[in-house]
């Protein structure tokens, strides 16, 4: 049986295609690379180019493999997009999940793993961790249009022979520990991969987004986890899944939270340099504080974080940063030189 990862060639899809096929999985990769890049897919897994919402794409691919699973993450996920184009995220997010669900129930695939976010919750919780049944109130239509799929799938599990496991992320970083994969779009606003281009000279400053919230520092704080921890937590989702597991709703995060103010300060001690910081007013959307509690995740799927370290999690993501820009550079010189040899 195959396992189908939607937006496999994006940041953490990438990252779950090469843990599937570590695993001994054989993996069928279906995206529009309209944020992924091709040569994220390892060779090992088949690719399809295509949109999760077209239903003859969809059908073309579970004729093909035997398909068991799906691991979508495909969907659009930026917090200040989404309050200016809010259509496109319920279109993208959430019609396109719709489909997807449907085309897997009519081709009798049971078991589907969506990746949500921690966006659902909405406002800071105070100065408890938040639990899986703290209210859903999401601020943006990017929380708004994940929540509003994780409905879709749990009425369909309780129509159909479909289970479901759906982990709400907190905030992803690093990269692959082998260097195999890593946060490579250009204009990504993830602030730890912003704050290593800035420390790696790749632009000028980096801005921070608020300073007066209720935090120890006045500046959001966050639950960073590290891409393979996650993906960790969707092989135990799938395991979990095929075992006969029921339909479950969990939490992805450390429990630990961290300031932007920390998080910069640990690209700069990490790399051993310094940069500008400018200090600008809050972004339309932006909680102040979100932090998991994963009692959930680690009780009923398994799991157990390898990489709960700010520093680790900076480690890895200033080494992908470095080999990405050196891989830039080379195919910028490789093209120049074509160049001149056709002139």
């Amino acid at each position: 049986m195959a396992v189908l990862v939607t937006g496999g060639a994006g940041y953490i899809g990438s990252h779950m295609v090469w843990a599937l096929l570590d695993a001994g999985e054989e993996v069928v990769v279906l995206d529009r690379l309209s944020t992924g890049f091709r040569w994220a897919v390892p060779d090992a897994a088949r690719f399809y180019f295509g949109d999760v919402g077209d239903r003859e794409t969809l059908k073309r691919v579970f004729a093909e493999h035997s398909i068991d699973a799906i691991l979508h993450f495909a969907g659009s996920i930026v917090v200040p997009q989404s309050v200016a184009h809010p259509l496109e995220y319920y279109e993208n997010n959430t019609s396109k999940t719709g489909v997807l669900a449907a085309a897997a129930i009519e081709a009798g695939i049971k078991h589907f793993v969506f990746s949500s976010t921690a966006a659902v919750y909405g406002d800071e919780a105070g100065e408890g961790l938040v639990r899986e049944t703290n209210p859903t109130v999401p601020k943006n239509p990017y929380g708004q249009s994940k929540l509003m799929s994780e409905m879709m799938l749990r009425d369909a599990a309780r129509a159909h022979d479909f289970r479901y496991v759906v982990l709400r992320y907190f905030n992803v970083a690093g990269a692959d520990p082998k260097g195999r994969t890593g946060l490579s779009t250009e204009g990504a606003t993830h602030l730890i991969k912003l704050a290593c281009e800035a420390a790696l000279g790749r632009r000028p400053s980096i801005d921070v987004y608020g300073t007066d919230y209720s935090t120890l520092d006045g500046t959001g704080v966050r639950d960073y986890i590290h891409v393979s921890d996650l993906v960790a937590a969707h092989l135990n989702a799938l395991s979990y899944l095929r075992r006969g597991g029921d339909p479950i709703v969990a939490n992805c995060g450390y429990g630990e939270g961290y300031s932007v103010l920390q998080v910069i300060e640990s690209v700069k001690r990490v790399h051993g340099t310094d940069f500008p910081v400018r200090f600008c007013p809050r972004r339309p959307g932006d909680a102040g504080a979100v932090v998991a509690d994963s009692t959930l995740a680690r009780r009923l799927l398994g799991w157990k974080p390898k990489y709960n370290s700010l520093d680790r999690i900076v480690t890895t993501a200033l080494e992908w940063e470095s080999n990405l820009w050196a891989r830039r550079e080379g195919d910028l010189a490789a093209i120049h030189r074509k160049l001149v040899a056709n002139f």
